[in-house]
């Protein structure tokens, strides 16, 4: 295993090491509702993952009026392990250096990372790396007890609580995302497995979506209707169509992936994982969907507006994108489970009379004359993400070229859509 000089926690939240160098300690992401690579968070404006170099092609390779849809890449850094005097191992981020990083194929070049700083900016976003003193690490015998995992420091001010039967947590309040321990708990795991020989992991650096999100809600939404990427063996290939077949990415393009959502009446937040989300029926996606839409009290009726139009702006942009391909990636919607708007937006429905329950939302789509300004909707978010299989033509010498745009990818936005409006109709 690689530990690295102790991390030092500077006057101002900064990490240094004895030798002089600077690091930033990382921690897991709790808000993480989907996906298998744990997100850790790198300030309050930045996460980081594991690097895949296709992935990272991708992002920097994004055509400009896709980037309101998409995270914003912040670079790359590199990461390792160290020790600290509690006798926690710990994930530390340091500014890359050329060819000192690895990624899950390459062989190792040197036995200890170097400090000096790289000519590449550590963040390009020019956040700095002002953390909680808490640290976020693990036992160093690596236990797999639930109880042993609850040292990692997690916190949130709102407790979550797993919906799911097949989570052993399903019956506790806890102060972080089930789903983001489970990654980073697998997360840790494999890059211990390989510590002996792999001193130093590439991350990627790329903006934290919901970092404006006082209680962010998040939907985590798998779209299209094939997952397997064109390099994928015969094996993955067949596993990831029976996945699609045997699930709502057949019939509507788009599956559930992972959610949690801010309950107003209790205070905590009601998550889902993956696992139910391929369990579902069209029927039940639509009310997961109606699940995610609802504080605990009421349906959220001026969400539907907001979430259309960003729905309808990504269709348009997708949809002249020709020869791109999502394959497995993930389509996020978020909103905030408590800000000023929902609170002006409950007050008026408190005072108004049972016949005028119906508040003034935003016009329809096609209606330009609606009187209620922009700036008086709520606050909601739309990004595409996970582009570890994504393809267009001249991308990486790709030998498969595909014509026109993405039409499983949009299939599944016009099935997202017809949902909500439909759920809109009958909730007037």
């Amino acid at each position: 295993m690689c530990v690295c000089q102790t991390m030092e926690v500077g006057k101002h939240g900064k990490n240094t090491t004895h030798a002089g160098g600077r690091g930033v300690l990382l921690e897991p992401f709790i808000h993480q509702v989907g996906g298998h690579s744990s997100m850790m968070r790198y300030d309050d404006h930045t996460v980081c993952k594991p690097l895949i170099t296709r992935e990272q092609r991708f992002y920097e390779s994004l055509p400009p009026e896709m980037k309101e849809f998409t995270p914003e890449y912040k670079g790359v850094v590199s990461v390792c392990f160290e020790g600290d005097s509690d006798g926690y191992i710990n994930l530390v981020a340091y500014p890359y250096v050329e060819s000192e990083a690895l990624e899950p194929d390459d062989v190792p070049e040197r036995d200890q990372p170097r400090r000096k700083h790289s000519r590449r900016s550590l963040n390009r976003s020019g956040s700095t790396s002002e953390h909680k003193e808490e640290k976020a690490g693990l036992a160093c015998d690596n236990s797999e007890s639930i109880q042993e995992m609850k040292n990692l420091k997690m916190h949130s001010d709102v407790p979550f609580q797993m919906l799911d039967g097949n989570s052993s947590l399903s019956s506790e309040n806890i102060t972080y995302n089930p789903w983001s321990l489970r990654c980073h708990k697998q997360q840790l795991s494999r890059m211990r497995s390989e510590s002996k020989e792999r001193k130093l992991y590439k991350f990627l650096l790329l903006e934290n979506v919901v970092h404006h999100f006082n209680f962010p809600c998040v939907l985590d939404l798998k779209m299209g209707t094939r997952q397997h990427g064109d390099d994928a063996s015969e094996e993955k290939a067949a596993r990831q169509m029976k996945k699609c077949a045997q699930s709502t990415s057949a019939s509507l393009g788009v599956r559930v992936c992972g959610m949690q959502v801010y309950q107003r009446d209790t205070g905590h937040y009601l998550c889902r994982n993956k696992y139910y989300g391929r369990g579902l029926s069209t029927e039940g996606f639509r009310n997961a969907l109606y699940q995610y839409l609802h504080n605990g009290i009421e349906l959220r009726k001026d969400l539907f507006e907001p979430i259309l139009s960003k729905l309808y702006s990504l269709k348009a942009v997708l949809e002249r994108q020709a020869s791109y391909r999502f394959y497995s990636s993930s389509l996020l919607i978020i909103y905030d489970g408590k800000d000023d708007w929902s609170e002006i937006y409950m007050e008026r429905r408190a005072e108004m009379r049972p016949k005028q329950l119906d508040i003034s939302l935003p016009a329809s789509l096609e209606d330009g004359s609606s009187t209620e300004s922009i700036a008086s909707q709520p606050k909601v978010d739309v990004r595409m993400i996970d582009f570890a299989h994504s393809t267009f033509k001249g991308f990486r010498d790709d030998p498969t070229v595909h014509d026109g745009p993405d039409m499983g990818y949009v299939f599944g936005l016009e099935s997202l859509m017809h949902i909500i409006e439909q759920m809109r109709d009958e909730n007037k």
